[in-house]
C-alpha cells in the first residue's frame, strides 16, 4: 500500500499500461493517514483518481474488487444504487446523489508510472 506523505509526495501506485485506455483500476493507498481504496480512470496518458466511495451511501463503487461499471454514455456507475458520475470531474449526474461529487485524489503520470501526489 502506497502512502502520500510530505517527504515523499509522489508515491508510485501502478504502471500506466496496467490500466486499459478508457478503463478503470483499483489500488490501495494511504490518503491523509487513512488506508483507502482508490478508483483510477485512464484517458490516454492522463489518469484521474477518486476515493472508491459513493457519496450516496458510503459504499464502494465497484461491484467486485477492481471491477467497475460504465454506462453507455461513458460515465462511472455505482454498482450499489446506480448513481452515474462524470469522468470529467467526478460529479454525480444521475441517481440518488445527483449534484454531489466523488472525492478527487491527486495523481500524476511520470515515466510510465501512476504516482500518488
Amino acid at each position: 500500500m502506497q502512502s502520500l506523505n510530505p517527504r515523499d509526495n509522489a508515491a508510485p501506485l501502478l504502471a500506466l499500461d496496467a490500466i486499459d485506455d478508457g478503463g478503470f483500476a483499483e489500488v490501495e493507498a494511504i490518503v491523509d493517514g487513512d488506508a483507502e481504496s482508490l478508483v483510477l480512470h485512464r484517458d490516454g496518458a492522463r489518469v484521474q483518481a477518486w476515493l472508491n466511495i459513493c457519496p450516496h451511501a458510503g459504499r464502494r463503487l465497484d461491484w467486485a474488487p477492481g471491477q467497475f461499471l460504465k454506462s453507455k454514455a461513458g460515465d462511472l456507475v455505482c454498482a450499489a444504487h446506480g448513481a452515474s458520475f462524470s469522468l470529467a470531474d467526478g460529479v454525480c449526474i444521475a441517481g440518488p446523489c445527483k449534484g454531489e461529487s466523488l472525492r478527487a485524489v491527486p495523481v500524476s503520470v511520470r515515466d510510465g508510472q501512476v504516482l500518488l501526489g
